[in-house]
């Protein structure tokens, strides 16, 4: 074979029969509902396939009932009820870190905590305190939202920056002077005789502010108005972590705190789900501990993992889908995906194509 023809055949390897998803992505020459331009995503490739498979796992997290599955004639009674079996849904185990409550996906959380439409959340310290403070004073953008401010010159301003956000030193007082009578109460009840004795866990203590809060803008009051549990193992890493501890100082006895009443309270929360599926929205320690939850089960079904964390330098954070499966955390023949980007582009078009769909179609039907 000549030179020119050996090169023609390595450049015109000849094509095995294919046949998939054609790639084709919005034509904008016709107008485009919502609804229309994220059905499109499964064609336009990339990223955005991603939040179709995201889109479509969680359709499926929402859609699953007991009474889909075959009848194992060895299950208890009560599996066998087919109304029971009817109303037994996916267990949906929320996680975020606490920048996304401190930018507008809190909005977005509350909706689904509201709702009902998750079991549980789990999150960091600040995804507890920037839901309270925005109750109590407003978090900025930074002129043209810009991540570029001097840090120097910020602080003598008396103005955190979270990223691109301004947070005023201010509403972090007025946390403080809303939270610490709370502290002093719970206290009270910390040290009662008898029954009324309350032992605090991270899940209570949140559940009580969640309660005193009163405002309908928060999580946490829509968490304690519909009884679903949040989770957060390092509740002390943060603000609340600072008034706890300037509230060691003003009391006799502080507060105690219970961990280990939580991570019992999260795991059997695992177990005794029928199906079970996660939505982690960024990395670290809210990541880990609803994944480690799903080890007790033998992993979880269904799972979707939003951050821009890679896996190179060996972190839980940026680890896909695939290593959990390694750790008995995502099951052999579980459904999983992972999308590359940041969760405030992400998140809002997730909730839109699934559970903001279902739900104005639902309201729609109400008003007809």
């Amino acid at each position: 074979m000549s030179a020119p023809d050996a090169a023609k055949n390595a450049v015109f390897v000849k094509s095995e029969d294919y046949d998939g998803t054609r790639i084709k992505g919005p034509d904008f020459n016709q107008p485009h509902s919502l609804e229309q331009l994220l059905d499109s995503y499964e064609r336009i490739g990339f990223q955005a396939n991603g939040l179709a498979r995201a889109m479509e796992l969680v359709n499926k997290m929402r859609n699953w009932r007991l009474s889909d599955e075959p009848i194992d004639p060895d299950l208890q009674t009560e599996e066998l009820d087919e109304q029971e079996r009817a109303e037994t849904k996916c267990s949906i185990f929320l996680g975020y870190t606490s920048n996304l409550v401190s930018s507008g996906l809190r909005e977005v959380i509350r909706f689904l905590v509201q709702h009902r439409y998750v079991s549980c959340l789990v999150t960091t310290a600040g995804g507890i305190e920037e839901d309270l403070i925005k109750c109590l004073g407003p978090t900025f953008l930074a002129p043209r939202g810009d991540f570029n401010h001097d840090g120097a010159g910020l602080r003598r301003r008396g103005l955190n920056r979270i990223g691109n956000l301004l947070v005023p030193n201010d509403n972090y007082c007025k946390f403080e002077d809303w939270v610490v009578p709370i502290l002093d109460q719970m206290v009270v009840e910390q040290e009662r005789t008898g029954d009324d004795r309350v032992r605090w866990t991270p899940s209570k203590v949140i559940d009580r502010l969640g309660k005193e809060i009163n405002d309908e803008s928060s999580i946490l009051y829509w968490a304690h108005k519909n009884q679903i549990p949040i989770f957060c193992p390092a509740l002390t890493d943060g603000s609340l972590g600072d008034m706890i501890y300037f509230h060691t100082y003003k009391t006799e006895t502080p507060l105690s705190i219970d961990i280990v009443g939580d991570i019992r309270r999260l795991n059997d929360l695992s177990i005794r789900s029928k199906k079970a599926g996660m939505i982690i929205l960024g990395g670290g320690v809210c990541k880990h501990q609803i994944a480690n939850s799903m080890l007790f089960r033998n992993g979880a079904d269904f799972s979707v993992y939003i951050n821009t964390g890679q896996e190179f330098d060996g972190s839980d954070s940026g680890a896909r889908p695939d290593e959990a499966v390694s750790w008995g955390k995502i099951r052999i023949d579980g459904e999983s995906v992972k999308v590359y980007a940041d969760a405030t582009l992400v998140f809002p078009l997730l909730v839109a194509g699934t559970w903001g769909r279902a739900h104005w179609a639902d309201e729609q039907r109400e008003q007809r």
